[in-house]
């Protein structure tokens, strides 16, 4: 009968742990989210076209507001859809 510690290393100890998330804007120094660049907003949105939310992608609410932000101005300026099928 294996015992308790055996045990412990037959598993991997990684499996039950998350990364810690981080606002890529805080840790990167970004201070101006551009809405003239859609490649970079287009991270922040899914497939449907809608925004994703600070809990997937790690943001600060700082920043997710001005992700949203801009966001919201390249929709109005056509540089991103309003709601599209398989964006990405």
């Amino acid at each position: 009968m294996a015992s308790q510690e055996e045990i412990k290393f037959l598993s991997n100890p990684a499996l039950g742990q998350q990364r810690k998330k981080y606002c890529r804007f805080r840790k990167f120094g970004i201070k101006h989210i551009d809405y003239k660049d859609p490649d970079f907003l287009i991270q922040f949105v899914n497939e449907q076209g809608k925004l994703l939310p600070r809990r997937i992608t790690g943001n600060s609410l700082k920043y997710q507001r001005r992700v949203a932000t801009a966001v919201k101005r390249a929709r109005h300026l056509a540089m991103l859809p309003f709601s599209t099928d398989l964006l990405k």
